[in-house]
């Protein structure tokens, strides 16, 4: 039982990690059925358009399911542009503040299409497929060869034999891939670092504070869950009850529009009145009707999981 509390303790302090690795080990699972059952070069004139599809296209598919699974972009558009502020819900200010928040949400949405990408370079079927149909690989393979070779180099990718009457001084179509594949992959991991440490510099509390803060928005996340669902079947058994004994309903307090409206915002640091989540600054500023509750700085990158915590679920 301890062993599996440890465990679970692990999940949970490393969701993000763990959730990354899964993420990239079913693209990369899914590129290697794709490849090696789908996908099947016509070793023709249409070799560039085939393997671009396959190299590009699912990649696009995963880029765009990034985009619908996390819920921040929902939380970020829901009631953005209702119909009584139609006119005025796009600003400069509005558009500045949805780019500072897709900017991470994009660098989650790119992990699943990059490991398409870079697990298809370096098994190199879909790229030995469009290279070959390329005019600037073969004016560069077939230079002073003749015609033979432009069409020797169209039915490579099905006949891995034929290389030797076309190799020269340059590198070899799968050679190529892979090192373009491990130039991607180093090229993904050093931005990775490098952001990860600038955030972190740029962090407004220190290293406990931060430890601290994650703890307590994902406690809060889980006790409002509970609290929600006890709400929300007290509030469903009193207009059951109601309607079948046609009886008038008691009073229920629940909270309004505009409370809901409130809390769902997306967080804002301020240095001088530090809340830890949307719902603190809400409690703390008189149910959000004090000019603090309005008073927020610039959302560092780091402290995006503020957001993130109350969002676990996609937001459809």
């Amino acid at each position: 039982m301890d062993k599996l509390r440890g465990a679970l303790d692990f999940c949970i302090r490393h969701q993000t990690v763990l959730g990354y690795s899964i993420v990239s080990l079913l693209t990369a699972a899914s590129e290697h059925i794709f490849s090696s059952v789908v996908f099947k070069c016509p070793c023709n004139s249409g070799n560039m358009l085939y393997g671009s599809v396959f190299l590009i296209v699912p990649a696009f598919i995963l880029f765009l399911l990034g985009y619908m699974v996390n819920a921040r972009t929902w939380r970020l558009l829901t009631g953005s542009c209702p119909p009584e502020k139609r006119c005025s819900c796009i600003s400069w200010g509005t558009c500045t503040r949805y780019c500072l928040v897709l900017v991470p949400v994009t660098a989650r949405a790119l992990v699943a299409p990059l490991t398409w990408i870079s697990v298809a370079l370096l098994r190199a079927s879909f790229y030995e497929c469009t290279a070959s149909g390329n005019s600037m690989i073969k004016n560069l393979m077939c230079k002073d060869k003749g015609k033979q070779c432009d069409s020797l180099l169209l039915k490579l990718p099905c006949n891995e034999k034929l290389l030797k009457n076309i190799s020269g001084e340059f590198l070899s179509l799968q050679a190529q891939s892979q090192l373009i594949g491990w130039l991607l992959i180093a090229s993904i991991m050093t931005v990775a670092l490098i952001s990860t440490c600038v955030s972190h510099c740029y962090s407004p509390v220190s290293y406990l504070q931060l430890k601290f803060w994650k703890i307590y928005s994902k406690k809060e996340q889980d006790l409002f869950e509970i609290k929600a669902k006890e709400h929300a079947t007290s509030l469903a058994e009193r207009n059951i009850n109601c309607f079948f004994e046609a009886t008038d309903p008691p009073p229920f307090q629940t909270p309004s529009n505009e409370d809901w409206r409130k809390i769902s915002f997306l967080y804002t640091f301020h240095s001088q009145d530090q809340y830890y989540s949307m719902i603190h600054k809400y409690v703390n500023t008189n149910r959000g009707n004090s000019i603090k509750f309005g008073k927020g700085d610039q959302n560092p990158p780091v402290l995006g999981f503020v957001d993130e915590a109350n969002t676990s679920e996609s937001g459809f």
